[in-house]
């Protein structure tokens, strides 16, 4: 339905079903002599819904806040101006990682309530004036904080933005990916700060570590169809256990060079080949018990020498 009467013709006092547009809920509106009839206030036209915004805000102003009536009124004034809402939302509507449309518009309404509650209207400016910046704030700050996989520091997050546009812009003339340098240049910042920025628009988006790869796992001669996709978890490398041990034979080199030949022998013949206690002392004449104590006597030495060294 299309508010066709002007104003002048619609001053008459009325009872009117709304809808708040803030709290959802139904009900009576208060009898407001003065104010004209608007039963679907999100149908107006553009001109007929300023004309009305500005009437509205006259009586709003001699209200007290808090009332039956002043809720009527500031909320007759939302609906009224939803449409700046989905204005200000419609550039928003198509960004990558963005949410739905429906939920850009409630963080819109956001806005437009703030800036209802701080509009003046002796103040001779247009409500949109005011609105529209407020709407599009509550929108970017909604986007700031929740499309970000992974939350930086807000002035990062602007810089992205920044560089992307330097980045594109750069590319466009040079025919070529932009150095570091080149970006700092064209936006009049430090390699270091463009190196950041550049490093934290990685946390834009993360990808799932089993989302299959675009390549594949055959090699050349592998058939097409014998060919399955890997994730990305399946090309990254494990912990490896022997890296472990790697400062312990370090620091262990020096000592086991300054052990006696027959030391060096059984070891070799213990670790290195793993032969067994009786298999060593048949093959360098001692018994096997003798191998026992000469092997005990000289692992106890080490391990002193490694604990104190």
């Amino acid at each position: 339905m299309t508010y066709t009467a002007t104003a002048a013709e619609a001053m008459t006092p009325t009872t009117i079903p709304t809808t708040a547009a803030h709290g959802g809920g139904t009900g009576e509106a208060p009898a407001l002599g003065g104010l004209p009839d608007v039963p679907c206030p999100r149908e107006l036209s553009t001109s007929d819904a300023r004309e009305l915004t500005r009437i509205f805000f006259d009586r709003l102003q001699s209200l007290e806040e808090g009332t039956r009536e002043y809720q009527y009124v500031r909320n007759t004034l939302i609906e009224m101006n939803i449409s700046l809402v989905q204005f200000a939302a419609r550039p928003f509507r198509d960004r990558p990682g963005g949410p739905e449309n429906e939920d850009i518009v409630q963080v819109g309404v956001i806005g437009l309530i703030k800036a209802i509650d701080r509009y003046d209207p002796e103040r001779n400016t247009q409500l949109s004036t005011l609105a529209l910046p407020y709407i599009t704030g509550e929108i970017k700050r909604h986007f700031r904080d929740t499309t970000w996989a992974v939350r930086v520091p807000r002035r990062l997050q602007e810089l992205r933005l920044q560089l992307a546009k330097a980045t594109e812009e750069l590319t466009a003339e040079t025919d070529r990916a932009p150095t570091p340098a080149e970006i700092a240049e064209r936006l009049d910042l430090t390699e270091e700060e463009v190196r950041q920025g550049l490093v934290a628009a990685n946390g834009y988006s993360t990808q799932s570590l089993d989302v299959p790869q675009d390549g594949a796992v055959g090699g050349p001669q592998a058939s097409t169809g014998a060919r399955t996709a890997r994730s990305l978890a399946d090309t990254m490398g494990d912990i490896d256990p022997a890296l472990e041990a790697v400062e312990d034979r370090h620091a262990l080199a020096p000592l086991l060079a300054d052990l006696d030949e027959r030391s060096t022998q059984i070891l070799e013949l213990r670790f290195g080949q793993e032969m067994t206690q009786a298999e060593i002392g048949e093959e360098i004449g001692l018994s096997q018990m003798q191998v026992s104590r000469l092997l005990t006597r000289t692992l106890g030495s080490l391990r002193e020498e490694l604990l104190h060294s």
